[in-house]
């Protein structure tokens, strides 16, 4: 992660003592949770290992209880946080503030997550020429459907449920009637918990709240009237504000209780050795703990690959006491999604405890695999549910076309060429594919009967047909158990394994990528046949840089960029596994 260092250099620069300490947090960047780069195309360049939401969260718990640190600071200027992130980091921010300790909140960009996370500030600054951008909210969602006809794709889609729509971005120009329904619906519930929270914390009526968001455009001055901040400085005046509040000998600690997220350091030949030698070495877990397991992102069978392998080390591991599974996927391959839950059910079978925490989304294939836990957490603003399936096919015959090759196929059996990727399907061949897809949204629907049992208000055929929900409405109708975030889910699975003294470990270990220079892949002994395939599968793709130049994508808004992104890695996903647990492709906000 490349940090903006303007205000932490600036803060750290004090005398090397123990206590009080200052904990300083640079929000600058996408916050993943499960601290790859893969997890995000956006940070390939960063020679730090990304932070992690685990990171922050474990970091602002410790420092709840920590005598020594009378405060913390926020950096927040081009946060890419989720709602739900936004959400469980404003909570633990007002435990702190319950705590009597400073919470100081800078930014250059008001924004409604910003705005969001300042709620819980007792002194939420502004950048005097600061931009805000409180109109409430938006969010574009691309339809791919002419430009595929321009490279002669077609995709053919069937669903199962009338609003589960994740294949309308593929073969339609705008969303239909159920989409749009279910959009309108997930905004109004999100619009109304920003709103809420905004005016709870900066102590301003609702009504009022949406008559600020409506005047369409307000600077910092009135920023400041209408109490969404307490200050209006500069960097510098914030700096020494802060200084002249503490003590000379506070430190201002950018690091603390977090990750060394540089690496090691090497200064000659003997560190290279070091490192070299102790590569792929894995530690041993000989003491009791509680394993949080982060899945993030499209689920694909090398998506879910380091999470089965953890979950399955943490089943036969005695030591481990409990297991967290945070999601954080809009879903993907049917199959993978069963291959995962399956390694959820075997640790299940030890009677250990199994609880889920929702990430921003947890839909679809997110919530196949999260319907066996022992209790499920979400945000009030994660989006979940869309318990459906939806089957797609590239046909790319007019792109061979146009690229001058021919096509000459055999086959024996008279359905060998359903997944003919030249053709559109048959009538026969569309209802015997739609067999298939109630064949796995039956058993979509049964692991859920079996994972929540009773705790459904309702019918599920009713909360099913790809409904999509905000974590709010989803446990209202029983979908999930409690409202809360990453370290509530952890506190639960604690106090039902009763072991109190485990350490928590986020598994696999974040490594930054010298660290993955010089790593071996990781083995399973134990399963001396892997599920996870040993090398990608050659077939004809599309790519975010195939679909748009390098020029054009740079100039895309960052949300557009990453729905383009997705959709690539979409495109490849159905080429290997044509039924899919995919959640719509709802606007980014």
């Amino acid at each position: 992660m490349i940090r903006n260092t303007a205000l932490i250099s600036a803060l750290i620069c004090s005398p090397l003592l123990a206590a009080p300490t200052v904990a300083v947090y640079d929000l600058d960047a996408p916050v993943t949770e499960s601290g790859t780069q893969a997890s995000n195309p956006f940070l390939l360049d960063s020679p730090e290992r990304p932070l992690t939401h685990f990171d922050i969260i474990r970091s602002l718990n410790q420092a709840l209880t920590d005598d020594e640190v009378p405060a913390v600071v926020l950096d927040i200027d081009g946060a890419q946080l989720s709602l739900a992130q936004a959400q469980e980091i404003r909570a633990l921010l007002q435990q702190l503030r319950a705590a009597n300790k400073d919470v100081w909140v800078y930014t250059e960009y008001l924004t409604p997550i910003s705005a969001l996370i300042g709620s819980a500030a007792n002194h939420m600054t502004l950048m005097p020429a600061g931009d805000v951008q409180l109109q409430g909210l938006y969010g574009e969602s691309l339809y791919f459907k002419n430009l595929l006809d321009k490279v002669g794709v077609k995709v053919e889609v069937v669903h199962i449920g009338d609003f589960k729509s994740a294949g309308e971005t593929f073969y339609r120009e705008s969303p239909s009637e159920y989409a749009k329904k279910q959009e309108d619906a997930l905004l109004d519930s999100v619009f109304s918990q920003i709103v809420e929270q905004i005016s709870e914390g900066r102590k301003i009526p609702p009504a009022k709240m949406k008559e600020i968001i409506d005047l369409g455009s307000i600077t910092p001055q009135q920023a400041l009237e209408f109490k969404l901040v307490d200050h209006l400085e500069y960097r510098t005046n914030f700096i020494n504000n802060l200084r002249e509040l503490h003590e000379d000998e506070t430190k201002f600690d950018d690091s603390y209780a977090l990750p060394d997220l540089n690496g090691p350091e090497i200064t000659g030949f003997f560190d290279m050795m070091k490192i070299l030698m102790s590569a792929g070495k894995e530690k041993k877990l000989n003491s009791p703990y509680i394993a949080v397991v982060p899945l993030e992102g499209t689920i694909t069978d090398e998506s879910i690959a380091k999470a089965r392998l953890e979950i399955l080390k943490a089943t036969r591991n005695t030591h481990c006491k409990g297991l967290v599974l945070r999601v954080n996927s809009p879903g993907g391959s049917a199959l993978a999604s069963d291959v995962l839950w399956e390694a959820t059910s075997q640790f299940k079978k030890t009677k250990r405890p199994f609880v889920v925490s929702m990430g921003g989304v947890a839909a679809s294939g997110g919530y196949y695999i999260s319907a066996a836990a022992d209790e499920i957490y979400a945000e009030p603003g994660t989006i979940t549910g869309s318990i459906g399936v939806v089957g797609m096919k590239l046909v790319m015959g007019d792109a061979l076309d146009k690229l001058g090759i021919n096509v000459h196929a055999s086959k024996r059996g008279k359905h060998a060429d359903i997944l003919n990727s030249t053709r559109p399907y048959t009538d026969q061949e569309r209802a015997m594919i739609k067999q298939s897809m109630l064949e796995v949204y039956a058993n979509f629907k049964q692991r859920i009967v079996d994972g929540r049992g009773d705790k459904l208000k309702g019918q599920l055929e009713k909360l099913a047909g790809g409904r999509v929900y905000s974590g709010a409405d989803a446990k209202s109708v029983g979908l999930v158990d409690k409202l809360g975030g990453l370290q509530d889910a952890i506190s639960r699975t604690v106090e039902l394994s009763e072991a109190k003294d485990a350490k928590i470990l986020m598994l696999p270990e974040p490594k930054n990528p010298f660290d993955g220079l010089f790593a071996v892949p990781e083995k399973d002994e134990h399963e001396f046949i892997s599920a996870a395939p040993t090398r990608s599968l050659q077939s004809i793709s599309l790519s975010s840089s195939d679909l748009l130049t390098k020029e054009l994508r740079q100039m895309l808004p960052l949300s557009l960029s990453q729905q383009l992104h997705e959709f690539s890695k979409q495109l490849k996903s159905i080429q290997k596994d044509q039924i899919q647990l995919l959640s719509p492709a709802l606007p980014k906000l």
